[in-house]
């Protein structure tokens, strides 16, 4: 998947974290809820409320993505929708660390970014933050800019983050690519002109960026 003005050489790469630069974070809440027994259907439906493309502007994801809403105060909202399997509560402290405890970095990607770095071609970290603690030691080093959504108060898809990513690389959006798993956030992307991919798995990726980026990126490795 992807658009925008194939003439142009790709300079830069942008990344997304969680699920790109991680493991799944779907596979991580699925786990989660097994563990602590969490009825799925109580957390889908504030997600589909919070989060879908329908969902009104300034939800709890949205202000803890912006920084509006701090970790705690998301918290304690979300565990007021939850119910475990047998009717009970769900402990508010700590939730989002719980919710994410299994997802980790993805060691095939980490070395995708350094590949792209070897071959001359710029990288960037983009990122709707749910209160993560970066690892910023693994980071350090691979990337030219990090923009954070609750550090600028925006938030992907809002086309003002990709904008000011693209400022900070000084480049036009046309030399640029987006690689992220969430559809409404690629589909943004490629509205302002961006080369985007849709994040399925490691190998994916990295075979549609040795296309987009020829010579920068080694075809056949995945670690």
């Amino acid at each position: 998947m992807g658009s925008g003005d194939a003439t142009r050489p790709v300079r830069a790469v942008v990344f997304d974290y969680g699920g790109v630069l991680t493991t799944s974070s779907r596979a991580a809440l699925h786990a989660w809820m097994d563990q602590e027994g969490i009825r799925p259907e109580t957390f889908s439906a504030a997600i589909k409320e919070w989060l879908s493309r329908t969902a009104p502007p300034g939800t709890p994801i949205h202000r803890l993505e912006t920084g509006e809403l701090s970790a705690e105060e998301f918290n304690r909202t979300l565990a007021q929708r939850l119910r475990t399997l047998d009717g009970g509560p769900v402990a508010p402290d700590g939730l989002l660390q719980r919710m994410f405890a299994r997802m980790v970095s993805e060691p095939a990607m980490l070395d995708l970014v350094r590949a792209l770095r070897a071959g001359g071609v710029r990288t960037a970290l983009l990122s709707n933050s749910w209160g993560n603690d970066y690892p910023w030691d693994l980071l350090d080093g691979l990337f030219d800019v990090a923009v954070i959504s609750a550090d600028v108060r925006l938030r992907k898809p809002d086309p003002r983050i990709y904008r000011l990513v693209l400022d900070r690389l000084d480049l036009p959006a046309a030399e640029a690519v987006l690689v992220d798993d969430g559809a409404p956030n690629v589909e943004a992307a490629e509205r302002l002109g961006m080369r985007a991919v849709l994040h399925t798995g490691a190998a994916e990726t990295r075979a549609r960026l040795a296309q987009l980026v020829p010579g920068a990126v080694p075809q056949g490795k995945e670690s």
